[in-house]
């Protein structure tokens, strides 16, 4: 069985949790963790004669998102009742919008795979409302019952709609991780997926070429990147080999169990007609005039795209240092700072300090940028003193240890009191280079028969006879002229 007989056809339903501080439609506090129904308000609970209200932060926010995808802020939208009967749901319906929605149309550039296989893709998005969450049903600790924990009820979601664009795993997820940094970057959602802030479904078809589109099946409740990608993959195969035995993919909602890496059946798909949409007869349509869009584009920080771009033309910096630099607004902040330290000049040093020692030292120990040990201030003071030759790069690694377990130290102060400095006196270098010459003949002998691996190995004899402290290019050059002198 080969998918090359196939194509899939992937769309994204995303829910991101705005983060103010209270409900979309009443002043109960949205924190999260708290007692169960201590944040449930009587518009949350949906007593008799409690009205909905709506919250401006929850607006700003979904015009923000609009205006950084490029969409159309729609001047008059209208809020609907989403009629279906959950235990979790208190009034029986769920106030959210349907024909007319806040944002409307938008793109989002998404980049696919590393290295030289990486390429580029546009996926449209169709849409994106504001609704409200429902609550939550527990069913772990009651002695065999549920529980419902209505906190959550009446949370602000921002539902985000894509066009069915994708056409693999890989791409769903590098669109999910794009669309996640974005809400995060322009501080509208906090992202925690594992808290459920942000959480997507994924409706997935296959056909063969040329065929319409195939019968879909919704993946609910995403909540990590690795399950998205098995749970699509299992579900993709699943489909596949169900038309190819000869059975009629049945539309359906579907769940994914990671332990198993299977999906399973929910319940079959609801259309929007079975929910009756209706516009709610307690809210106004929401008007957003042109200069309420001017004022929250005014307060927008600098998009990844246009941040990259310019790192790109002001530093030299490549497209994929750029873009990595970019990955997230904390990691560009971080190495902004570093850069107002070190100067331009330093722009391409600086970002292989940042994307490499420093990320690699942060994923090892699971921290966050924002809590790396090593500040800008000290990661820039570093990089200048390679740059000035104070250091070689392998005497660097170890005055970065002394910084991320240190206490607020600069480089400088540690390059001197270990004694760090890199010698680059010929006359100290010299007679290093002699003793290893003389006790390292067959090396010698080597290298003057033409193979160059015997200097690199003298090379590294040298530089472990100085600890490291010898200037590399020093000694590449005075040991080449006593080789070939």
């Amino acid at each position: 069985m080969s998918r090359s007989n196939w194509e899939v056809v992937i769309g994204l339903e995303t829910h991101a949790q705005l983060n103010t501080a209270s409900k979309i439609f009443s002043g109960s506090s949205t924190a999260f963790g708290a007692a169960p129904n201590v944040q449930a308000s009587v518009v949350d609970l949906a007593l008799p004669g409690a009205l909905p209200v709506m919250n401006r932060a929850a607006v700003d926010r979904a015009i923000r998102f609009g205006l950084a995808i490029g969409a159309e802020v729609a001047p008059r939208s209208v809020f609907a009742r989403k009629n279906y009967f959950y235990p979790d749901l208190p009034k029986g319906y769920q106030i959210s919008q349907y024909e007319l929605p806040v944002v409307q149309g938008g793109a989002l550039t998404i980049r696919v795979g590393d290295g030289d296989k990486a390429y580029e893709k546009v996926v449209r998005l169709t849409r994106a409302h504001l609704e409200e969450d429902a609550g939550k049903s527990l069913h772990e600790d009651f002695h065999g019952m549920s529980g419902i924990d209505l906190n959550r009820a009446g949370t602000p979601l921002l539902e985000i709609v894509s066009e069915p664009d994708m056409t693999s795993s890989a791409e769903a997820v590098a669109y999910a991780r794009a669309l996640h940094a974005l809400v995060r970057w322009i501080d509208i959602c906090d992202g925690n997926m594992q808290e459920g802030s942000f959480r997507c479904d994924a409706n997935v078809s296959v056909r063969r070429p040329g065929e319409p589109l195939g019968t879909r099946r919704e993946i609910k409740n995403l909540n990590s990147f690795r399950f998205m990608q098995q749970a699509i993959d299992f579900e993709i195969q699943w489909q596949i080999e169900q038309i190819e035995d000869g059975h009629k993919i049945q539309q359906a909602t579907v769940l994914f169990d990671p332990d198993s890496g299977e999906t399973r059946m929910m319940r079959s798909k609801e259309d929007a007609h079975d929910y009756r949409y209706f516009p709610d007869p307690d809210l106004p349509p929401l008007v957003i005039a042109a200069d309420w869009v001017e004022q929250v584009r005014a307060s927008m920080p600098e998009l990844p795209v246009a941040l990259s771009a310019r790192l790109q033309a002001e530093c030299g910096l490549s497209p994929y240092d750029a873009n990595g630099l970019t990955a997230s607004r904390e990691m560009a902040q971080y190495y902004l700072d570093a850069l107002a330290v070190a100067g331009a000049a330093q722009a391409k040093p600086l970002a292989n300090w940042v994307m490499g020692e420093l990320a690699a030292r942060l994923n090892r120990e699971e921290r966050d940028i924002a809590d790396s040990p090593v500040s800008p201030v000290q990661l820039a003071g570093l990089v200048a003193r390679i740059a000035d030759n104070t250091i070689s790069n392998s005497i660097a690694k170890k005055v970065f240890e002394a910084l991320w377990s240190g206490e607020g130290q600069s480089a400088d102060a540690i390059i001197e009191a270990q004694g760090l400095k890199q010698v680059t006196d010929a006359s100290a270098i010299e007679p290093i280079i002699d003793e290893v010459l003389a006790a390292n003949p067959k090396s010698v002998e080597e290298f003057r028969a033409g193979k160059e691996k015997a200097f690199n190995a003298l090379v590294g004899q040298v530089m472990k006879a100085s600890k490291g402290k010898a200037s590399p290019a020093q000694v590449n050059e005075l040991l080449r002229r006593k080789l070939e002198g």
